[in-house]
């Protein structure tokens, strides 16, 4: 498998790894809903309203995660997999001496053909290291220089 074939994998397990997310916050948020919409006022009211909010409270947080989750989907919508890049931008798949990334959105490692590849946004620590630099260039991480040797 060619780095283009490479990056077009990681981009389709990076799709599938948000939809799942998605998936499973969107039945959570729909869960935290259904429990405080089912909570049953009893005799001692200050603990329905408590039950209640507590739902209500759970419901936003997932509300918010799932608001982060259609974001990250967005960006990933964004980026051409297709694409050939010169320099690290998001959508780059960037070969290094260390590591392996692909630059879009955070989430985690894939194993492709036993090489190890890092799915990470462009807010990251090292992709804010590597954002621009072409191939040949060297970024120093954690006291150690690493050179950059193919961008897709």
């Amino acid at each position: 498998m060619n780095y283009s074939e490479v990056k077009i994998n990681i981009y389709k397990k990076c799709s599938d790894w948000i939809d799942e997310k998605i998936s499973i916050t969107t039945k959570a948020v729909k869960d935290a809903q259904d429990s405080a919409n089912n909570e049953e006022k009893s005799s001692a009211g200050d603990k329905y309203e408590t039950g209640r909010a507590m739902s209500q409270n759970q419901r936003d947080m997932y509300a918010r995660q799932l608001a982060e989750c259609n974001k990250q989907k967005q960006l990933l919508l964004n980026i051409d997999s297709t694409k050939i890049q010169d320099r690290v931008s998001s959508g780059a798949l960037v070969i290094t001496d260390t590591a392996n990334y692909f630059i879009a959105i955070s989430a985690g490692v894939f194993v492709l053909e036993d090489k190890t590849y890092f799915a990470v946004s462009l807010e990251t620590p090292i992709a804010t290291l590597l954002h621009h630099k072409k191939v040949g260039d060297s970024f120093l991480l954690n006291g150690k220089n690493i050179k950059i040797n193919t961008i897709v």
